[in-house]
């Protein structure tokens, strides 16, 4: 909000308003009394006056008394929407407590903030996309990695797909290959769904090398007893409320082979599983400038 207000009083007289908004190159003012609102003025008030003949009179009897206001806790998104249902271009702000007049806000205010936090955030994620990119090149070995994990928490959907979506957004900012990133995402997101779906949760530990990227899942579940089946498109042993959610449709592992140079999968029954995928960072490259 504006909080450095241009303001008028009930007795200034309606013939000095035009002075008061040429001057200050507004569109309208709050009428306050002892620091508090008592009305509000505007350029199509003063228009309304001299087209009724521009008699001389007060603010006070001009002035719009039925006034909807803010108060200065309330969230940002409560102003939008105020503005948007009165169709007014500013409201102002209020003390809950002690009801005095603290601020004004309007829409050219919202939106001016709005972009300027938009540039902020695209400023700051191009800086740490410029950071990451670089990082391969400012650290000397004959083999260098980066490794993070991930824990996925089982049955818990409201969380499914972070750990996936993290690493999209890690691999953009190390500048990989959109095609590499693609594939990395949509394998991650399937061994995650997986591990929510059919277990109590496990890890998802990647490893990204200049040539190529390592998804390394584990988990201590009920293992798979049928490996080949459970390659199968369509085979899947997810429960009825599982697939009224919309999973475990028996494509993951499917889908997971598809996105990978190479797929490694070991489980036993009763102890849990570990499936490992291999990206390679140049095969996707090359299958991209050949497309």
């Amino acid at each position: 909000m504006t909080q450095n207000l241009i303001t008028a009083k009930p007795e200034t007289l309606m013939g000095e308003l035009r002075e008061i908004l040429r001057s200050n190159r507004i569109s309208g003012t709050p009428v306050i009394k002892e620091d508090r609102l008592v009305g509000l003025i505007s350029i199509e008030d003063f228009i309304k006056w001299l087209a009724e003949g521009g008699e001389k009179c007060m603010i006070k009897d001009r002035m719009s008394t039925d006034v909807k206001v803010l108060y200065e806790d309330e969230p940002l998104t409560h102003a939008v929407s105020k503005l948007e249902q009165t169709d007014f271009g500013r409201l102002p702000v209020i003390g809950r407590k002690n009801g005095r007049l603290r601020g004004i806000i309007t829409k050219g205010d919202i939106i001016e903030t709005l972009l300027h936090k938009l540039e902020i955030d695209y400023h700051d994620e191009e800086i740490q996309r410029y950071r990451a990119s670089h990082i391969f090149e400012d650290i000397i070995g004959d083999k260098v990695a980066l490794t993070f994990q991930s824990y996925v928490k089982g049955k818990d959907f409201n969380l499914a797909g972070e750990a996936s979506s993290g690493l999209k957004k890690t691999l953009e900012r190390l500048g990989m290959h959109p095609l590499v990133v693609r594939k990395a995402a949509i394998a991650c997101y399937e061994a995650e769904m997986n591990l929510v779906i059919y277990t109590d949760g496990g890890t998802i530990t990647v490893a990204v090398q200049l040539d190529k990227i390592c998804i390394d899942v584990e988990d201590n579940g009920p293992g798979i007893a049928d490996i080949q089946k459970a390659m199968e498109p369509g085979y899947s042993t997810a429960p009825h409320w599982i697939r009224e959610l919309g999973f475990g449709a028996g494509m993951g592992l499917v889908n997971i082979k598809k996105c990978s140079d190479k797929m490694d999968i070991k489980s036993k029954v009763g102890r849990g599983t570990h499936l490992k995928i291999r990206i390679n960072v140049k095969n996707a490259q090359h299958q991209s400038n050949v497309e």
